[in-house]
């Protein structure tokens, strides 16, 4: 038996382990990650964090942190000045499934996607993204705006 709880979700049988809320719960109220990516542990059957950046951490370092060739989830806080130069904090759910990852891969990633993203409540815009220009820094910017 696995020592981390976590929640399985019947459809896929995959399950989230309670880290991956706890720490979405950190970024989200207290401001102390930039982003967290999750992984799919196929061996345990539950999504994992795969890494957790720093909230100095700029969005070419989440870039680079994403595999060029394997699916992943990712949440990231957005930071931005409004029109009214107001500072303001979007938080966006990706689900990064690159055109070169494997078949297998992207069809449990995105069976499994729904219910992983139920677990994050308060995430305000979700991006699809197979290829890194899909998740550009201006894609994020016009939909916070």
């Amino acid at each position: 038996m696995s020592l981390l709880r976590s929640s399985s979700n019947a459809s896929s049988g995959m399950g989230v382990a309670d880290d991956c809320k706890n720490i979405f719960l950190e970024l989200q109220r207290k401001k102390t990650h930039r982003y967290v990516i999750f992984k799919i542990d196929e061996k345990r059957k539950e999504v994992i964090v795969e890494k957790v950046g720093a909230a100095t951490e700029s969005y070419d370092e989440f870039m680079a942190s994403l595999p060029e060739n394997d699916c992943r989830y990712a949440v990231y806080d957005f930071d931005f000045v409004t029109e009214e130069n107001c500072q303001k904090s979007k938080i966006f759910f990706i689900a990064w499934s690159p055109a070169v990852s494997r078949i297998r891969a992207k069809m449990l990633y995105a069976t499994s996607k729904d219910r992983f993203r139920r677990e994050m409540d308060g995430v305000h815009y979700e991006i699809q993204a197979t290829d890194p220009t899909e998740m550009e820094l201006d894609v994020l910017r016009e939909r916070a705006h």
